[in-house]
């Protein structure tokens, strides 16, 4: 009986094996492979090839020193990017709980849209699989164990839709082409060195307020109310994006680290923060 007991649970254990390292994530990277063709459907033509300095001329001051800082006269305008990350992802509520991650991220600059494809490691061998995403006007949140088993898929809703543009919006620091306004975005003045965004597509619009430090750079993003699930509701919480580490990339001043947080009342929960390991811009003809 001990025999018996002992050799079916090694053919469970291969069982698991053969799923957790080889059908659980085909499966994973074969519906990956249907969104990117979804997301790459999304680029068309472009209005504008080329930065044209003209554009600034109507814009809050802090927003047109940011431009003049980051872009060249006739910087051609950022159709697509591919990047990766490493960094750390909070999965603690009460009490923080951070494990490393690795990420790549696409980007369609024209119908705004995105694919970020992670692997956060929570124990050695054991990989949770991340899909976030917006994608056609949609956005898209799912978190599977090796890939197969899902933990946490989020139903498609306007407030989903909602958080996702407002990331696409607020990562544009690392494509800023997508931030003037022949791509669509209006932006209104705040002080001297705030200045607010809007972006809308389709029946969703989001506003973000940008943050400009003394070398003229985005230093934070905020909304006052990004959607965040509590108790399975979704509620809008006050949240803030941070950059830093400014360097020089296919020709524009992009920041290479960041870190993002919900601004809670007893203070700021950072959930996310990486660095930028590669990064490729597809420009206009």
């Amino acid at each position: 009986m001990t025999l018996k007991i002992t050799s079916l649970l090694l053919v469970f254990l291969c069982l698991l094996w053969i799923f957790a390292y080889f059908w659980a994530p085909y499966q994973w990277q074969f519906q990956h492979q249907r969104l990117l063709d979804q997301l790459s459907l999304s680029n068309t033509d472009f209005d504008h090839d080329q930065f044209d300095p003209k554009q600034l001329e109507a814009l809050p001051a802090p927003v047109k020193r940011y431009f003049n800082k980051v872009l060249k006269p006739r910087q051609p305008i950022v159709t697509s990017v591919k990047l990766s990350h490493d960094g750390q992802f909070n999965m603690g509520e009460a009490v923080d709980n951070w494990k490393p991650f690795q990420s790549e991220q696409w980007i369609s600059v024209q119908n705004p849209g995105f694919l970020w494809d992670a692997r956060i490691r929570f124990l050695p061998g054991i990989n949770f699989f991340v899909r976030d995403g917006y994608i056609t006007g949609k956005g898209l949140l799912t978190a599977k164990l090796w890939g197969g088993i899902t933990v946490m898929s989020a139903p498609s809703t306007p407030e989903l839709n909602q958080g996702e543009l407002m990331r696409y919006l607020a990562e544009a620091a690392w494509y800023p082409t997508a931030l003037l306004p022949s791509e669509g975005v209006h932006w209104q003045a705040i002080d001297a060195h705030q200045a607010q965004a809007t972006l809308k597509q389709g029946e969703t619009e989001v506003t973000l307020v940008y943050s400009f430090n003394e070398n003229d750079l985005i230093e934070t993003v905020s909304a006052a109310n990004r959607y965040r699930e509590i108790n399975g509701q979704q509620v809008a919480t006050p949240w803030q994006g941070r950059f830093w580490d400014y360097q020089w990339r296919n020709g524009m001043l992009i920041p290479l680290s960041g870190e993002v947080a919900w601004q809670l009342p007893e203070g700021n929960k950072p959930y996310w923060r990486a660095r930028i390991q590669e990064i490729t811009h597809q420009f206009t003809p």
